[in-house]
């Protein structure tokens, strides 16, 4: 079945343990970023979800030499920028982008109110959960997602997502979906930021979906979650000044969008990206055009027992071209099979 890519979607929904002085720490700096001028968080026991491997030791190796003073490599803390895709790099992304799901599930919470869409093509296929039928009446569905979400204010919309994730379960883990986040990703996170790094979120997925639950999961805030943007406007709504959400696209935080995105919001070239899919090669290639040291890094999905396997001919996620480069330029490509010793943090996580 044919499944739009996540640019298309966005373009047109929019008119988407170790020793005791490391763990004291990372448990420190989960939320925050380290000071300039700390000295450097060794790699034992920071990472302890990660096999040693290449993988791992490219990271590690990177991370030493960037932050010792004297070395040749040495980046100081305020140039350590380091930038995550979310969707498949940082949580889960099959079967279907988890804010599409949202999405389908607020034209479904909307539907009683127009019983006029039960005449629809694209709601009768929802109704069913016939994705190959969406896919063939997607004017309709885009119609009906406009529909559900236009003229609400940002914040009802953000109340409406963080009420959509408390309930919401994974069709094949049964698991909130904010429980579905890497393990080895967050103490990647946690390892960087210990070591002066600021982290950011660069995704295809929209800021409005991200930010009510991303610094709880991640310990990265608001103001460093970049993302795909919709239409706000200000207006006084009975005298109270309010941020109306307008069913019309700002901004693509999603392939080439992904550099001007890093390049409006953060104004420094990052010397680390991590990505997993051919919407992440272009903030792949900006990082690794840098002059500095750098370190690019893509994961593969390639554990269908733990999780999912996929690559070059998925519709949610696809690893081709960039596959491709990362091979030929040397970027550092994570197997989830071989290089990850657990995907998930245990059920109901806590950060």
């Amino acid at each position: 079945m044919h499944l739009l890519t996540r640019r298309q979607w966005l373009t047109r929904i929019s008119g988407c343990a170790g020793a005791a002085l490391v763990a004291l720490c990372l448990a420190g700096c989960a939320g925050q970023d380290q000071a300039s001028g700390t000295a450097p968080v060794a790699a034992s026991g920071a990472l302890p979800s990660w096999r040693d491997g290449p993988a791992k030791q490219s990271i590690t190796r990177f991370v030493a030499d960037v932050t010792r003073e004297g070395s040749p490599d040495f980046v100081p803390a305020a140039d350590r920028v380091a930038v995550f895709d979310n969707d498949g790099t940082l949580w889960s992304e099959q079967p279907l982008y988890f804010q599409f799901v949202f999405l389908l599930d607020q034209v479904k919470a909307a539907a009683p109110s127009h019983p006029e869409w039960k005449n629809n093509p694209a709601f009768k296929a929802l109704a069913d959960k016939d994705y190959g039928g969406l896919a063939s009446h997607q004017k309709e569905l885009l119609q009906l997602v406009a529909m559900a979400n236009s003229g609400m204010s940002v914040d009802d919309y953000d109340k409406t997502i963080r009420e959509w994730l408390a309930t919401a379960r994974h069709p094949k883990f049964d698991r909130p979906y904010t429980e579905l986040v890497y393990q080895p990703q967050l103490e990647l996170l946690r390892y960087l930021r210990a070591n002066g790094f600021k982290t950011f979120i660069v995704s295809g997925g929209t800021i409005e979906f991200m930010r009510p639950w991303a610094e709880k999961v991640y310990g990265i805030p608001p103001e460093q979650v970049i993302g795909s943007s919709q239409v706000v406007k200000y207006e006084l709504v009975n005298g109270k000044p309010t941020l109306t959400r307008i069913p019309k696209l700002d901004f693509i935080d999603d392939g080439p969008g992904k550099p001007v995105g890093i390049y409006r919001n953060i104004g420094r070239k990052p010397i680390l990206a991590f990505g997993n899919s051919d919407g992440d090669l272009q903030m792949l290639q900006y990082t690794a055009a840098g002059t500095g040291p750098h370190l690019a890094l893509l994961l593969h999905h390639d554990d269908a027992a733990r999780e999912f396997a996929y690559d070059r001919q998925s519709k949610i996620g696809k690893l081709d071209k960039a596959w491709d480069e990362a091979v030929a330029n040397g970027w550092t490509v994570v197997s989830m099979k071989d290089d990850w010793q657990t995907i998930y943090p245990p059920a109901k996580y806590q950060q």
